[in-house]
C-alpha cells in the first residue's frame, strides 16, 4: 500500500510562502528554505517594530516639546509638571505638532502654564 501524500496542499503552502517573498533579492525570493527563513524573519521584525514605532514616536514628541520649552526657559519636566497641574488636556503628539508648526500657539500655552506656577 502506498503512502498518501497531499502534494496539492504542500505545494500550495510553499507557493503561498514564496508569494510573501516576492521582491526579495537573490535566492531569498525563489528558493523554498531561504525564502521561508527570510519571510519568517521579516514577520518577526514587523511584529517587533509595530511595538517599537509607538516608543519611537513618543521619544520624538518629547524631544520636540523639550526643545520648544527650553526656548521659553523651561525644561521638559518642568513644563509637563505645570502643564498637568493646569488642567489642559492636549497629548504629547498635539503639543509636539504645535511646537513645530505653530510656535506662537505653543508660546501661549507656555505662558498659561507659567501663570499656574505663580
Amino acid at each position: 500500500m502506498s503512502r498518501s501524500v497531499n502534494h496539492v496542499a504542500s505545494r500550495a503552502r510553499r507557493k503561498k510562502m514564496l508569494k510573501f517573498a516576492k521582491g526579495y533579492f537573490g535566492r531569498r525570493k525563489n528558493v523554498w528554505t531561504i525564502a521561508k527563513n527570510a519571510v519568517e524573519r521579516a514577520w518577526q521584525y514587523a511584529y517587533r517594530d509595530r511595538k517599537r514605532r509607538k516608543r519611537d514616536f513618543r521619544r520624538l514628541w518629547i524631544m520636540r516639546i523639550n526643545a520648544a520649552a527650553r526656548q521659553h526657559g523651561m525644561s521638559y519636566s518642568q513644563f509637563m509638571g505645570l502643564y498637568n497641574k493646569s488642567g489642559m488636556q492636549l497629548n504629547r503628539k498635539v503639543l509636539a505638532d504645535l511646537a513645530m508648526n505653530h510656535p506662537e500657539t505653543f508660546a501661549a500655552i507656555v505662558e498659561k502654564v507659567k501663570s499656574v506656577q505663580a
